[in-house]
């Protein structure tokens, strides 16, 4: 057996105390995988006292000089955020030490430098924690699939937000009770914006865009929107049509108005057909369906977060790293030849449900399909709720850009007979779309 992949940990919280206990508990069964021992030789911390859990001689408060050990293999990170993280991780790989990280945030921020540096100093940068936990994903579209083409990525990547709306769904509460449910009960942080404002989907997507497609995405190319707007009407009203409201990280090959092939990315909340089979995650789970030419349609589900399955995801990564230090060769690095543009989101083609407080009169039908009809979008189906003062008249478009459909609520809340636009949302995943 070869001699012991040294490995230096930073950050040993929720995840990072889950991923020294399984090198610690599972280190035979590891070695036998790898063709050499695990041994975790540093733990950068910001204060040891609350690591009673490690040897003490292993625990460190100075990071930097952690990643600049010579002794170090591989440096596993699961601190977050963007600094000073970054310029630890360039330190790691420029210093030759292949680098394993769970951090969505600076993937989707600048996860071409780190890339670079990984390839100028051949070694290796892997982050199947970054995005969906435990569910092997990252890997599947990376490796299993590079010989095929995708055309689409659709997924349940938030967990909180995942919980929020199946109880919303299930119990008809507002936003706000859910919310504090899911905080009551663990699923939400006393600070849910980076979850419940579409933040951490969209890094996800980022993500997940740039290795289906091959091409370079970032977290500013991502067109993004939360829950906070999502009300008990928009669940009622998803109800009414069969459907159930989820927050959905998009990714897609578009072509624009000339035929070029384009890049499509957001995250946004969206209907969904209770027939899709994303519909059916509930609570706090993830789940992502793919779409290839050769392979067809693929569901990835399980755990999207916590302790213990993400750090499943980290331990995957980290034997693979320490495969390839111990046969001296390198996995497979960033794939970006492709280089596509971004498609706007304004030239996005998606269908809208439309919900107007509108005046119980004749001719207001009639006057809001020439809205529609003067940009161009088509309405699928059209139904009234209530009568007099409470009347509600609620739209559903066939697929239309999406800058037609702003124009067109524009237009309808300029209109005397529309009180005003009570929602609108997107409607994804039915057929002939």
């Amino acid at each position: 057996m070869s001699r012991a992949i040294r490995v230096g940990l930073l950050g040993c919280g929720v995840v990072g105390s889950q991923v020294a206990r399984l090198i610690r508990e599972q280190g035979d069964e590891l070695a036998q995988r790898i063709g050499a021992p695990l041994e975790l030789v540093a733990v950068a911390v910001r204060r040891p006292a609350r690591h009673a859990d490690i040897p003490a001689e292993l625990l460190t408060t100075d990071a930097d000089s952690l990643v600049t050990r010579d002794d170090i293999d591989v440096v596993v990170e699961v601190v977050g955020g963007i600094e000073p993280v970054r310029g630890l991780l360039l330190a790691a790989l420029s210093g030759g030490k292949s680098v394993v990280s769970a951090n969505k945030a600076l993937l989707a921020d600048d996860g071409a430098t780190l890339h670079d540096a990984a390839a100028k100093a051949g070694v290796d940068l892997y982050y199947e924690a970054a995005v969906a936990g435990a569910i092997p994903l990252l890997r599947p579209l990376r490796e299993s699939l590079a010989g095929d083409r995708i055309t689409r990525v659709m997924g349940i990547v938030n967990g909180t937000t995942n919980f929020i709306l199946s109880r919303m769904d299930a119990t008809g509460a507002g936003f706000d009770e859910a919310l504090a449910e899911a905080t009551a009960l663990g699923y939400a942080e006393a600070d849910p914006t980076a979850d419940v404002d579409g933040y951490d989907a969209a890094a996800k997507a980022a993500i997940l865009a740039g290795l289906a497609f091959h091409t370079r995405v970032t977290m500013s190319d991502v067109y993004r929107e939360g829950i906070g707007d999502v009300t008990a009407a928009d669940i009622a009203s998803a109800k009414a049509m069969d459907c159930t409201v989820k927050l959905l990280a998009i990714c897609e090959r578009a072509v624009d108005a000339d035929g070029r092939e384009q890049v499509s990315v957001r995250a946004h909340p969206a209907m969904i057909p209770r027939s899709h089979p994303l519909a059916g995650v509930g609570d706090a789970y993830n789940a992502v369906f793919i779409e290839a030419e050769a392979a067809g349609s693929l569901m990835f589900y399980g755990r999207g977060a916590g302790g213990a399955p993400t750090a499943s995801a980290v331990l995957g990564d980290l034997v693979a790293v320490a495969r390839n230090r111990v046969s001296g060769s390198r996995g497979a690095g960033e794939s970006a030849y492709a280089d596509l543009p971004i498609q706007p989101m304004g030239d996005t083609i998606t269908r809208y449900h439309v919900a107007l407080d509108v005046s119980d009169q004749p001719g207001v039908l009639a006057g809001v399909a020439s809205a529609f009809a003067a940009e161009g979008v088509s309405i699928k189906t059209v139904r009234q709720e209530g009568r007099g003062d409470a009347a509600t008249l609620v739209l559903v478009t066939h697929a239309a850009t999406d800058a037609a459909l702003a124009r067109t609520v524009e237009k309808l809340a300029g209109m005397a007979l529309v009180g005003r636009a009570a929602s609108v949302m997107r409607v994804e995943g039915m057929d002939g779309e």
